[in-house]
């Protein structure tokens, strides 16, 4: 069985036992976390895709440590403009390993549309709005422009 879930802006994908590195959270390493932003639960075939998200679900972790990530060099450059800037920068991540994903979450189905709902929406409408035979509205008319030729042309000027 695996998940996918959101945190930290990102999306990740996790099944029982992976250990992740993800945005940090606030937690003590050893701490247990869930994640309730669940997006997707998928066990072979058979697949829950939430919308957006799967009510009831939750995928839980433990904080395995806390830390930094690799320096990554930053540079700011303009050329031509006597401009340079460097200077670096290093990440805080969490690193979490999968314990369980609960899949109580079913799958939110799309409202149905009510046929007296169209209709009473096609009554509010203003009668100009529509064509007469097929109930479409009718198509607007594109404004007029002069064409490039209806342009007065320049008097010619006569040598004297």
């Amino acid at each position: 069985m695996y998940a996918v879930f959101r945190t930290g802006g990102k999306q990740y994908r996790a099944a029982k036992g992976d250990v992740l590195r993800l945005e940090k959270i606030e937690a003590d390493e050893g701490a247990s976390v869930d994640f309730d932003d669940v997006l997707l639960i998928g066990e072979g075939s058979d697949i829950k895709v939430g919308n957006p998200v799967l009510t009831g679900s939750s995928v839980s972790a433990k904080v395995l440590r806390q830390g930094k990530s690799r320096k990554v060099p930053v540079v700011k450059f303009k050329r031509r403009q006597n401009y340079l800037r460097q200077g670096s920068h290093r990440q805080f991540f969490t690193e979490v390993e999968i314990t369980g994903i609960s899949a109580t979450g079913a799958k939110k189905s799309a409202p149905k549309k009510d046929e007296p709902a169209a209709k009473k929406a096609a009554a509010k409408s203003p009668a100009g709005d529509q064509a007469p035979s097929g109930g479409k509205p009718a198509a607007r008319k594109a404004a007029t422009k002069k064409s490039p030729a209806a342009k007065k042309k320049a008097a010619k000027k006569t040598g004297k």
